[in-house]
């Protein structure tokens, strides 16, 4: 009863005062988990070590570091846990966006089809060969993918002039069934087991390998996605309401909705196409923070940015420590993980899940 007492207060503080007291905590949170994240794996390196070369890495000057600590923090493990930050934070705020846009926290990015265009893209990239070729081959085919589904979908919903909530989410619906069976098809007509292993190790998801051009191929579009997400942060909290109070209250409905779809496009493509498929991070992230700090987007949308970068900072940490020296799956972890704590949090807080 207190614990729900407390809860319940601090959901009613204010905006800024939530803010002031959730941020720091995420924040620190996540650099912790990046600093514990950065010592792990086969090569053991001292926390000072690593602090140092994680500095010296990002421009910093400091105390000379062992060279081979410092080669394995600046071209290993560094790009790798800023890759699943910005990959988490990318997850997390679409989860958010598309939660509050259909009014559903069963609501993800996968839900408009984004994911399963990616997953065809990176699939078609392996399959005829490409990334043997040209290495950028496969992040690019996965971003085209993932772009080409949402206009596909969006495409769909607009036949007839007006675009409804209801059409989108039932041709994305179609759309994510249609582009697995695309997959089915391509792994299933593959001339040799070769591309198979490789195909089914990017659909699981992971953040292996990944080295600074990830980084820059990721987090420029993320952070254009992010910025225009904050930005309807107060649309969305109006568009709960409904279209008709939203109007009288000087949103545009449609041109908003447009934003939101394409930034959370944008942020989940970026995603997909450097990490493969990562499910449940936004599914989980938003709806466990807006049972702790409220359905306020100005506030879920920055947290949850925070939120789902530690979600995929953990399970990157756990996949890479669970079966040591081999390597789990990323995205095989957070569906284990995330998969039972959502039916727990569902059953538990079923009441509360549907009034938000």
């Amino acid at each position: 009863m207190d614990g729900q007492y407390t809860l319940h207060s601090f959901r009613r503080l204010g905006v800024g005062s939530r803010l002031a007291i959730g941020l720091p905590v995420l924040s620190v949170l996540v650099l912790a988990t990046g600093l514990v994240s950065l010592r792990l794996g086969p090569v053991p390196i001292n926390t000072l070590d690593v602090v140092w070369a994680a500095l010296s890495a990002l421009g910093i000057d400091g105390p000379s570091v062992d060279r081979t600590a410092q080669l394995v923090i600046e071209q290993i493990r560094l790009p790798r846990i800023i890759v699943g930050a910005a990959v988490g934070m990318a997850l997390g705020l679409s989860g958010t966006a598309m939660q509050g846009l259909f009014r559903n926290p069963m609501a993800d990015p996968g839900i408009i089809g984004v994911s399963a265009g990616g997953a065809v893209g990176a699939v078609t990239a392996i399959a005829i060969g490409l990334v043997d070729l040209f290495w950028l081959a496969l992040p690019a085919f996965a971003f085209v993918g993932a772009a080409l589904a949402l206009l596909l979908v969006y495409g769909i919903a607009a036949v007839g002039g007006r675009i409804s909530m209801a059409t989108l989410l039932l041709a994305g619906v179609a759309v994510n069934a249609f582009l697995g069976a695309v997959v089915s098809a391509i792994i299933y007509l593959l001339p040799s087991e070769g591309p198979l292993r490789e195909i089914l190790y990017w659909l699981a998801g992971g953040l292996d390998s990944r080295s600074w051009d990830h980084v820059r191929i990721a987090l420029p579009p993320i952070a254009v996605g992010a910025a225009a997400l904050a930005l309807t942060a107060r649309d969305l909290n109006l568009l709960a309401l409904g279209d008709d109070e939203a109007r009288s209250l000087g949103v545009r409905t449609g041109a908003t909705r447009t934003v939101l779809l394409a930034a959370s496009a944008l942020v989940t493509g970026s995603a997909v196409a450097v990490s493969g498929s990562i499910a449940f991070v936004g599914l989980v992230t938003p709806h466990v923070l807006r049972l702790v700090l409220g359905p306020d987007h100005r506030v879920l949308m920055p947290m949850s940015a925070l939120g789902g970068a530690l979600f995929v900072m953990l399970a990157d940490m756990a996949a890479r420590t669970v079966i040591q020296p081999a390597e789990f799956r990323v995205g095989v972890l957070t569906a284990f993980v995330g998969a039972p704590f959502f039916v727990f949090l569902l059953i538990k807080n079923k009441r509360q899940v549907y009034t938000l």
